[in-house]
């Protein structure tokens, strides 16, 4: 199944989720998550170390570093992977508004990951983009 591409189309069908649990980013090498019993959210390779997405409480109960406390938002339009425009609209409008994102696309849907504490605000913003006439 083919997502959608029209920009116009994706912004009026963007249909927000807000994840209801706390999020955070880690850095651990290969070797120590080999030795960890865990399901990441999402687990990328780079040259310094995987990178892993995973819930708050696994970190905290896995002795995992982080910074900052996010929040998940599911875009839940199914967005083609070769649209175009699609998340600059949604990063410029929340980067007019002082929020910072990371963004993850997935096969059917884009995810937003959000400072917990601006989550409701950015609910708010893509609701509005939803809804613009333009």
């Amino acid at each position: 199944m083919v997502g959608i591409s029209d920009l116009k189309t994706l912004l009026k069908s963007i249909d927000p989720r807000l994840v209801d649990d706390e999020f955070v980013f880690c850095t651990i090498s290969e070797t120590r998550f080999s030795q960890l019993d865990i399901t990441p959210l999402l687990m990328f390779k780079e040259e310094e170390g995987f990178t892993l997405i995973v819930t708050k409480e696994v970190a905290d109960l896995n002795s995992l570093a982080y910074t900052g406390i996010w929040s998940w938002i599911i875009l839940s339009v199914h967005s083609n992977l070769t649209a175009i425009g699609f998340l600059a609209a949604i990063t410029n409008k929340l980067a007019n508004s002082g929020v910072s994102v990371n963004v993850v696309s997935a096969y059917f849907h884009d995810h937003l990951f959000v400072p917990r504490e601006q989550a409701h605000k950015v609910m708010s913003l893509l609701e509005e983009l939803s809804s613009s006439k333009e």
